[in-house]
């Protein structure tokens, strides 16, 4: 099983081909995963995976500066082939990023990743970015990547925007952070992680595992 792990220039790369390989082995799926920024690779990959760090203009204009790259994630998520965001390559899925002005996404998932202005019980604003190990909140067998998890179960988060004006039937799991954070969507064969898998321990490897096997 082949898959590129597209480079838009912010993502942490190398922690998340280790955790690939890792939830491979143990699942005993044998793959290829290497960093890409080569429109080639992903029109030859069975499974696209696109991590990102930092701010959604940032990752998009590095998206967008590789050539053919969009138009190449575009044919092949129409064609149905599985794709993972993961932080900020999650954001970029959703129709627009409102950090340093409004930047276009990839509008596969419907909403806009906006600030977060958390709040605690008492009403004092909550510190920014959420930083930490939060638990994922979702209805048992509600999708295939969170097969083996019990809601409840922790990932770690590193954020200050989420995503809004969603279409609720596209959110698989959400956090509490002054209130719900969407944490995973979904749509087709699209999905994305607000959390980093590669950094969230057990929880992590399985969700990629389960993505490894996806078959939507």
């Amino acid at each position: 099983m082949r898959i590129a792990v597209v480079d838009p220039g912010s993502g942490n790369l190398a922690s998340v081909l280790r955790a690939l390989d890792r939830a491979a082995a143990d699942s005993g799926i044998p793959i290829a995963a290497a960093v890409t920024r080569d429109a080639a690779d992903v029109l030859a990959a069975d499974r696209l995976v696109l991590p990102g760090q930092g701010a959604f203009a940032a990752c998009m204009r590095g998206l967008t500066a590789l050539p053919g790259m969009v138009a190449a994630l575009e044919r092949r998520v129409a064609a149905g082939t599985p794709l993972l965001g993961i932080c900020v390559g999650m954001q970029i899925l959703a129709e627009r990023g409102l950090e340093h002005g409004v930047t276009p996404g990839l509008g596969w998932i419907r909403g806009e990743m906006a600030p977060m202005a958390p709040k605690g019980p008492d009403g004092a604003p909550l510190p920014l970015p959420q930083m930490g190990w939060n638990t994922l909140d979702f209805i048992a067998g509600r999708h295939p990547l969170l097969a083996g998890i019990a809601p409840g179960e922790h990932a770690y988060f590193v954020h200050s925007y989420a995503l809004s004006g969603y279409g609720p039937e596209q959110v698989l799991a959400t956090t509490d952070y002054g209130g719900p954070v969407v944490a995973i969507v979904g749509r087709g064969n699209v999905a994305g992680t607000q959390f980093h898998v590669e950094k969230s321990a057990s929880v992590g490897l399985r969700i990629l595992a389960n993505f490894l096997r996806w078959a939507p």
